[in-house]
């Protein structure tokens, strides 16, 4: 079985959204974790879909849910206080729903909307082979590592360096270990899942995606994703001879 586990347990303090969290706000008439979940719900390589939402809006997850009539969506639970625990409350979720062995997770923030179905399935036959599958990006520019003190320590090799997006994939069994062992460790603040899926010594393969698989965070990227979603539909309607 693969479950995609959907995060968007935040309330986007950085958007400055008037009413709603930033995973509620539309962009051509659809909101953000809408256009998200669409993907998981159109791609036949996906089960069921599971989704970790503040606690105050799981009411109005629900009416999306129904009214946008993604079925695949089995659960919607409350988020937790870190997004480490949110991501671990959609675990749980997905192990009532389906406990074998050879049970797939695609975990993914809802305000990652920038994906295709591709991905998904690349996703699914990464860990299939490998055991764990995390989407990255080639980095356009030169990355750095500091000693924290503002000494530069080490510039690697861009052909090497890459930003790690999502969705971040991996049997269910590995990495709801990983997170009850962190728990076990007072650990509730992993900024991700390969961070902490490397905390305890999992190998994992990484995948290219989409450079435009952007988090919608602030006002910047929500205009970004507006222009995204402008250039794909044009390509739609383009003709030859129209150039």
């Amino acid at each position: 079985m693969n479950i995609g586990v959907i995060f968007a347990g935040g309330v986007g303090s950085r958007m400055h959204s008037k009413d709603l969290p930033k995973q509620f706000l539309k962009i051509f008439n659809k909101p953000i974790i809408v256009h998200t979940i669409e993907f998981f719900q159109n791609n036949a390589n996906i089960d069921a879909v599971v989704i970790a939402c503040h606690k105050d809006y799981l009411d109005h997850m629900a009416a999306l849910v129904k009214e946008y009539h993604l079925d695949k969506v089995k659960k919607i639970v409350p988020g937790g206080e870190t997004g480490q625990l949110s991501i671990y409350a959609g675990l749980c979720a997905a192990e009532e729903l389906e406990s074998e062995e050879d049970t797939i997770v695609l975990i993914h923030d809802g305000v990652r909307p920038l994906i295709n179905s591709e991905l998904l399935t690349r996703n699914i036959e990464t860990v299939r082979k490998y055991g764990a599958c995390i989407t990255g990006s080639i980095v356009k520019e030169t990355v750095i590592t500091t000693d924290g003190n503002g000494l530069v320590e080490q510039v690697p090799s861009r052909d090497t360096s890459r930003i790690a997006k999502a969705p971040q994939s991996f049997w269910l069994k590995d990495i709801i270990y990983a997170h009850r062992k962190a728990m076990e460790n007072n650990e509730i603040t992993h900024i991700d899942s390969c961070t902490l899926m490397a905390r305890f010594g999992f190998r994992m393969h990484i995948i290219d995606g989409p450079i435009e698989n952007i988090k919608i965070t602030t006002p910047d990227d929500f205009f970004t994703m507006r222009a995204t979603l402008e250039a794909r539909e044009n390509e739609q309607l383009y003709m030859p001879g129209n150039e």
